[in-house]
Parts: structure tokens; sequence; C-alpha cells
């Protein structure tokens, strides 16, 4: 892979709201083209005629198009973030709303496999110069994570350990079912599993 020649983009000023419409439609054509035809179904050209942006100006935006899949990665989480805000889990103890969070994150993406597909292997792709767009996907996953929780003060380090844990279990568990090596019942039973280390690091309680 060529991860050791690229370089990360230096970070880019904030975006105006005219920039930042014609962001969201870019990342709407791409998951519109992903959800229909997967992966091979994102072509730049194609994106930049959907969302009405010259070709120039939708590579100053990704410079590739795992740049552009990773990034919708992103955008589907946080609409998925703010989904689950709406109804929160049930569940007793943290590692049971978790696993009850994370699962319904998974069935959410389950209903469109082909852009769920898309997605991953976008990740899996990525190099070094897609780390930004990377980095901003384990945010959004340990938000979705941290938000479930329920806590009511800052995470310590092993709890923080604990969601990079679950965090790369769930990503694996979806790769594993698209791939069809893995059932919904199984990648359940694997969630819940991993999310039980949450209860493990709860800090015990003051004396």
């Amino acid at each position: 892979m060529p991860a050791e020649a690229s370089t990360p983009r230096p970070a880019s000023p904030p975006l105006t709201e005219r920039q930042e419409a014609r962001r969201r439609r870019i990342l709407h054509a791409s998951a519109q083209l992903a959800g229909r035809g997967g992966f091979d179904a994102v072509q730049m050209r194609e994106v930049a005629e959907s969302s009405q942006v010259a070709l120039g100006t939708l590579y100053r935006y990704f410079p590739s198009k795992v740049h552009l899949l990773v990034a919708t990665m992103q955008d589907q989480l946080e609409h998925m973030h703010g989904t689950l805000r709406k109804k929160p889990p049930a569940g007793a103890t943290a590692a049971e709303r978790v696993a009850e969070t994370l699962m319904r994150a998974f069935r959410a993406l389950q209903r469109e496999p082909q852009l769920a597909d898309a997605m991953v292997r976008a990740l899996t792709f990525a190099d070094r110069s897609v780390s930004p767009e990377v980095d901003q996907v384990s945010r959004q996953t340990t938000a979705i994570i941290l938000d479930a929780m329920g806590l009511e003060e800052d995470p310590t380090p092993a709890q923080l350990s604990a969601v990079r844990v679950i965090e790369h279990t769930w990503h694996s568990a979806l790769t594993t079912w698209l791939s069809g090596r893995a059932s919904i019942a199984q990648v359940k039973i694997d969630m819940e599993t991993v999310c039980r280390l949450i209860d493990l690091t709860e800090p015990a309680p003051r004396t």
C-alpha cells in the first residue's frame, strides 16, 4: 500500500455556509449512488454531476473516492447519532445500553447493505492521506458509545480503552457480516460480550 508515501493533509479553514451546503450535496449524492450500486457505483464524475458541482471542485473537497466514502460514513453516523438520541436506550446498565445502541445502529446500516459495504470498503482501503476522515469516523462512533453509557462524569482512561475495544469490535462485526461470515445473531452475541468490558471499568465507589 502507498501509506508510507502519503502524508496527512493540513487542517482546512472552516467552510462558509455556501461551501457547507455544497459539501452536503456531495455527500448526499455519494450515499445515493453507493446505496444503489455499492462501492463501484460511486464514480467521481457521476457524483459531481448529481451534486451539481464541477469535477475540479469535487476533488478540492475530496481528493479521491476513498476520501469521499469515508466522509460519507462519518456523515451517516452523525445522522444516526441524532436519531439514537431521540430514543435513548433503556438498558439497566451502561453495558446493556451500549449494546442496544450499537445493534440499533447496525440494523440501520443493515437496511442499506450496498451503502454499508461501500463505506466499509473505503475504510479498509484508506491510507494515511485519509487520516482526517478516518479520525472523524472514530470520533463519531466514540461519541455514540459515550452517549449510550450515560456517564455523569468524564470517562476514565480505563473506560476510554474499553470504548476503543468496543468500537473496533463493532467495525469488525460489520465487516464480517457484510462478507457473509457472521449472522446478525452472532453479531448481537459478540456486541453484548464485548460491551461487558464497560462494567469492568466502572470506577470504584467513593468512600
